[in-house]
């Protein structure tokens, strides 16, 4: 069906061209006298053959052609279509009025070879300036709307929408994306760009067990995400060159695709940061839904080993905070009421700090005993 338009398409552009064109060649060739040859119709079916023969050589690249502006188009967000089209639109129109001084020219070149320049030249730029400083131009577009007898300013609803969400390597081999998939937390689309496959893959491959176990395990998420459509996902088959590193090419597309990054890579998330790159960090959102604690709360822990600091001991809540109990050593391997004395919150997660309910006679007796 696509190559009978393609073809239908030649034929229709090469009958203008013949309606166009042809006469003049009649006259070249000295047959424009005769009547049969030399008509509108005439010239319309000739131009239209010329082409459809043509387009039996030609459909095959055409429709490749289509084919990849139709996947460039679905995957481009509506705001880029949108400010593209009509900047290239507005550009040609500024060339058309311009062209309109060359137009009285009897000079080929100057009545037909700069309109057509300026055409080309004004609509590109239009483009570039429509689809370029896209977050600018969201805040040129605004729509007024009544509140009562007030009006207020309200942003496009896609203001704050980003279509892509990008995941990188870490966040796939986590797997926790998958359970905040099925949720329905996250929203859009997810693009998986091939070099970050490329990336897991290799560490599936690798000679080292353990990071072959976590390549895998990556590998089965993505699988699991692709074949349950529980939201839509798509492969970014694009690459870029110049540019070395796995992360570096992921913070480059997000910025080219006005995506965001999802990751749990505290470096990742601060450079996406620096790059004015939104990011989406799973390990702050796991932080952000810990339960709080505060000051005097009692807690039941189970210390499992030594800490830092002389006598302290570590245990680890069901979401794995870090509980550091003073006097902690004494109670390894022991399940123990604790009372909250702080909490801390670090780039790494929350750190709670506490002390045992039993009285320090309980941790003298320990202290005896261990030392006996």
């Amino acid at each position: 069906m696509k190559r009978r338009i393609i073809r239908a398409v030649f034929a229709l552009g090469g009958g203008a061209l013949g309606l166009t064109y042809l006469q003049w060649m009649w006259d070249l060739f000295g047959i424009s006298s005769i009547f049969w040859v030399n008509n509108p119709i005439t010239n319309f079916l000739v131009g239209a053959l010329i082409f459809w023969l043509l387009s039996l050589f030609l459909v095959g690249y055409v429709e490749k052609l289509v084919n990849r502006a139709e996947k460039v188009v679905t995957k481009t967000p509506p705001l880029y279509l949108i400010t593209g089209s009509t900047a290239m639109v507005v550009g040609m129109l500024i060339a058309v009025l311009i062209s309109t001084l060359f137009y009285r020219s009897s000079i080929f070149f100057v009545n037909t070879i700069i309109p057509l320049i300026l055409m080309l030249f004004l609509g590109y730029l239009g483009l570039r300036i429509g689809t370029t400083r896209i977050d600018e131009w969201r805040k040129v577009l605004q729509i007024r709307k009544k509140d009562g007898n007030d009006q207020v300013l309200s942003r496009r609803a896609g203001e704050n929408y980003h279509h892509y969400k990008i995941l990188d390597t870490n966040i796939l081999i986590d797997g926790r994306i998958y359970d905040l998939v099925k949720t329905g937390f996250i929203e859009g689309t997810l693009l998986v760009p091939n070099f970050v496959l490329y990336e897991l893959q290799y560490i599936a491959d690798s000679a080292d067990s353990i990071k072959r176990v976590r390549g895998r395990r990556g590998l089965d998420f993505l699988n699991k995400l692709q074949n349950e459509n529980i939201i839509p996902i798509e492969m970014y088959e694009g690459d870029y060159d110049d540019i070395d590193e796995v992360d570096s090419k992921i913070i480059q597309l997000a910025k080219d695709k006005d995506a965001v990054v999802v990751t749990n890579d505290y470096n990742m998330n601060k450079v996406s940061q620096f790059q004015n790159v939104q990011v989406l960090n799973v390990n702050e959102l796991a932080n952000a839904l810990k339960p709080r604690v505060i000051p005097g709360e009692g807690l039941h822990v189970h210390v499992v080993k030594n800490g830092t600091e002389r006598q302290q001991g570590v245990a680890y809540l069901d979401d794995g905070t870090m509980v550091v109990v003073e006097d902690g050593k004494f109670y390894i391997g022991e399940q123990i009421d604790v009372v909250v004395t702080s909490a801390l919150q670090t780039d790494a997660g929350r750190m709670i700090f506490a002390k045992p309910v039993h009285s320090t006679k309980g941790i003298s007796d320990k202290a005896e005993e261990n030392t006996n």
